[in-house]
């Protein structure tokens, strides 16, 4: 038995961050194992004119290939999503985006609640909400609604974030199940992958 209290029934992991969480994200995209299955669905704050570069710099260093999804695109298992520069990108019920450039959500967009809220409606208590550094509260919502259905949730210690107002924000909103600094979010991944492979 590992140290984290986990089943084998996850579907999918969604990851949020902003400000201060891009390498804390190369860092888990780098340290995940091969053979690591479940989609991992990300969405960035970014800078809304940079189109290239973004994906590029994720996909040298990931394990796993990194893209844009299109609208309507089915999600697979071993692929990492992220959501494109400037566009809200949402979880469809039939395991597929969709993509939308609606009004901004927390001044952002794409918008993490967004993601992270539609996530919790297709995969409910078979969903990881994962919630990185960022300087708003983007998120925190989208966290609530994850737990609220049962899914598991965790943050990033917010003593180690560039930016504690996104983790900080969500904690004070909904009961988290993990604290946990990036080095132990790549442990803990590691760990759902090897209970998902059963």
């Amino acid at each position: 038995m590992g140290r984290f209290n986990l089943s084998n029934q996850y579907k999918a992991i969604v990851i949020g961050g902003s400000a201060g969480s891009f390498q804390g994200i190369v860092k888990i995209l780098s340290g995940l194992p091969e053979n690591f299955e479940l989609p991992i669905i990300m969405c960035l704050h970014r800078l809304k004119h940079v189109r290239n570069g973004f994906v590029e710099a994720l996909s040298i260093k990931s394990i796993k290939p990194v893209v844009e999804p299109y609208d309507k695109e089915n999600i697979k298992m071993g692929k990492v999503y992220l959501a494109p520069a400037n566009y809200h990108m949402s979880c469809e019920l039939g395991n597929s985006f969709s993509l939308s450039t609606e009004d901004m959500i927390n001044n952002s967009r794409p918008s993490i609640d967004v993601t992270l809220e539609s996530a919790a409606y297709v995969y409910k208590n078979k969903l990881i909400g994962i919630l990185l550094s960022g300087a708003n509260r983007d998120g925190a919502m989208g966290m609530k609604r994850i737990k609220d259905r049962g899914g598991l949730t965790l943050i990033q210690d917010p003593a180690e974030c560039m930016m504690d107002t996104m983790p900080t924000a969500a904690a004070k909103l909904t009961e988290i199940d993990y604290s946990l600094k990036i080095d132990e979010i790549i442990e803990f991944l590691r760990e759902v992958n090897k209970v998902s492979k059963g």
